[in-house]
């Protein structure tokens, strides 16, 4: 089965954080306050992917209230943080929306994301990723972590679904 056929099964679509919707590096103020940078074009792709009927989640290992807050803004309703058995996290995921795996994807980036990228019908990640995850998605972004990689993978799921244009429809009008 193509990247193409997997991403049009989608009904929920998951993301790691750190080195995915971030570039994975990690800025503390003076006080230890945890500073991340979201790409504002990732985001619009996921409230893109919402409106065609995609859920969306993020899965993260790590515990910050910066990135509670970035899911509240895009509505987001899915989040675990603090997870660091990713697949016990996903399948709790899969049990409280009775979506299927196979009809789930994941962007992740680092050894921990294996456990969730070898179980969905769709892997996802960045060209910045550990060799060993690049090895075993079904889709490389061009784009970074950080730089527009969910975004690039937002449109890609909705050409793959058929409903890109009807995206963009709003914009074009």
């Amino acid at each position: 089965m193509t990247a193409v056929q997997r991403a049009a099964r989608l009904r929920l679509m998951i993301f790691d954080v750190d080195g995915v919707l971030t570039d994975g590096s990690l800025h503390y103020g003076a006080d230890g306050e945890q500073i991340k940078t979201f790409n504002v074009l990732d985001g619009h792709g996921i409230k893109l992917l919402q409106q065609a009927g995609v859920a969306t989640a993020i899965i993260s290992a790590r515990q910050s209230a910066i990135v509670e807050k970035r899911a509240a803004d895009l509505g987001i309703a899915h989040v675990k943080q603090g997870v660091h058995d990713k697949r016990a996290a996903f399948e709790q995921l899969l049990a409280h929306t009775g979506i299927a795996a196979d009809q789930c994807g994941f962007i992740g980036d680092d050894v921990i994301d294996l456990p969730i990228l070898l179980r969905v019908g769709f892997a996802a990640s960045v060209p910045n990723g550990h060799s060993e995850v690049r090895s075993r998605v079904h889709y490389l972004t061009e784009a970074g972590g950080g730089k527009g990689a969910v975004r690039e993978l937002c449109d890609f799921i909705l050409r793959a679904q058929g409903k890109y244009e009807a995206a963009l429809a709003p914009y074009l009008a």
